[in-house]
């Protein structure tokens, strides 16, 4: 069964056919993040497939995950081209490698996952917050819910983790 919901005026739709994601989106929306997991090399993936990119094997479960990690990249934006966005802008589009599973399979292999940096309720972050996050920053996710079996996953400071001094920025002008 398709989910259908709205994010920031924008239609989300995840079709039938895309079990994977339904299942991924269905752990959010119970604000319980989860990866799929290959018993055969015991590595967990994502984003979700139909089978493990390293060895092939089709099987997997499902197995809970704790959603914190460090900032590995960001784009900020600027001028955004949807206009849902463009009165958050600047916002920052995140791509946060998880504690879990890091230097695997190889040492320059992680699970890293993308998202929006919000606040602790799910809503995008203020442009103070923006420019306090850079490469290092500690954060964990928040789930902003969208409709009955769907949940956006985000990333908002780890305020109980330490936090680097100087987190690393692009320069600005």
């Amino acid at each position: 069964m398709s989910v259908e919901a709205e994010y920031l005026d924008m239609p989300v739709m995840i079709a039938d056919l895309e079990r994977e994601s339904l299942a991924f989106y269905g752990h959010c929306a119970n604000h319980d993040f989860r990866l799929q997991h290959c018993a055969p090399c015991d590595l967990l993936r994502y984003p979700p497939t139909t089978a493990c990119p390293w060895c092939g094997n089709p099987e997997a479960n499902w197995r809970s995950v704790e959603p914190k990690g460090t900032l590995y990249s960001y784009g900020e934006v600027h001028h955004a081209i949807q206009p849902s966005f463009r009165a958050h802008t600047p916002y920052l589009l995140l791509l946060v490698e998880l504690d879990t599973q890091q230097g695997e399979p190889t040492e320059h292999e992680a699970l890293r996952i993308m998202g929006n940096l919000a606040d602790a309720d799910g809503n995008l972050a203020t442009p103070d917050v923006v420019r306090s996050v850079g490469i290092g920053s500690r954060l964990k996710m928040v789930f902003r819910d969208l409709a009955p079996g769907l949940a956006m996953p985000l990333w908002t400071l780890d305020e109980a983790a330490d936090q680097p001094a100087h987190p690393w920025r692009y320069p600005q002008e």
